[in-house]
């Protein structure tokens, strides 16, 4: 272990409502943020706009959730991640591990004040977004970088992770979950791959954002390490409103494969690092019964990374490389 030196780790995540109480605060938080929500005089309408939204749609989310148990499991997911990491890096690091969920507690303030009570002296920031995108890592560092002057780690030296999408422990770890996958299916050699990432408004990629650029280059490393040789779809979910999102959507691109006569769909959730309400509801719940309409006979759905010893191995490895510390043979 590096001696003499105390890193901080911060994982940033979406977040989501610990209890059914906690759906429409936390849907309000969301709606309200600058990065998701942005057009002239925004600044004016949105707490009215967030809150409306807030108010809409949680009936219908908070069915999702009570499907769930009551709760999202991010919030426990992340903690786990962040648990299992600070053990990954002890043979070379003194390292706290902290989490900072976007949009419901621990928030980045709580964050902050954890890693004080540690006297860190070098941080590193790493959001589980593998893929960049202003709506997710680019919100969660616009909102790092509202709180941090103020806090007593101002003058500590910080490093950014600011996307993963291609590194290669990343890469394996995905690779071995498809595998585990695959393995549940009558026939292997005749599944359809369907990877689906969450999805973000055409217009923020027509600003110049990467992330259907990063996602497309993911899944194209994760084909070529696999060597599967099977066929595969690109689709997007969990949109939000009326305009144009990126496409084909999950819904119609199960719905199409079926009618193609396609027998075997697994889908792997390649944006996701954990289970949650995304995977869990509408993947494996919601997506699963339109499947079997459209004449799917086998659908199954690789698990989220979570705390797979590959993939904390991952995030170890993406540390480690942000201090210079190089990665243990």
């Amino acid at each position: 272990m590096e001696q003499g030196r105390k890193i901080g780790v911060v994982l940033f995540q979406l977040g989501g409502p610990d209890s059914l109480e906690a759906v429409e605060p936390f849907l309000y938080n969301l709606f309200l943020d600058p990065d998701i929500i942005d057009f002239p005089f925004a600044k004016l309408a949105r707490p009215t706009l967030a809150r409306l939204i807030a108010s809409t749609r949680s009936k219908k989310v908070k069915k999702g959730y009570a499907a769930l148990g009551g709760k999202s499991p991010i919030v426990e997911w992340t903690a786990r991640q962040a648990r299992a990491l600070e053990l990954a890096l002890q043979p070379s690091l003194d390292a706290r591990v902290v989490v900072a969920m976007r949009y419901w507690h621990p928030f980045t303030a709580e964050a902050l004040q954890e890693l004080e009570k540690d006297s860190c002296d070098e941080l590193v920031l790493l959001p589980l977004y593998p893929q960049y995108s202003k709506t997710t890592t680019g919100s969660s560092l616009n909102e790092w970088n509202r709180r941090f002057p103020a806090s007593g780690l101002s003058r500590v030296p910080v490093k950014i992770v600011r996307e993963f999408y291609n590194h290669p422990s990343y890469v394996a770890a995905l690779v071995e979950q498809i595998e585990g996958a695959l393995k549940r299916f009558a026939s292997p050699s005749e599944t359809h791959l369907v990877f689906s990432a969450h999805g973000v408004p055409v217009a923020v990629i027509r600003e110049g954002d990467p992330y259907q650029t990063q996602v497309e280059e993911t899944t194209r490393l994760i084909l070529e390490r696999g060597r599967w040789g099977l066929p595969h779809t690109v689709c997007y979910q969990s949109k939000v409103g009326s305009g144009r999102w990126l496409q084909p959507s999950i819904h119609e691109a199960v719905e199409r494969l079926g009618a193609q006569g396609v027998r075997g769909v697994l889908v792997v959730p390649v944006s996701f690092v954990s289970d949650h309400i995304e995977t869990l509801h509408e993947i494996n719940q919601d997506v699963r019964k339109e499947a079997a309409q459209a004449g799917v006979r086998q659908f199954e759905m690789m698990a989220g990374l979570n705390d797979s010893p590959r993939f904390i191995r991952a995030l170890a490895d993406l540390v480690l490389e942000a201090v210079g510390a190089g990665i243990p043979k």
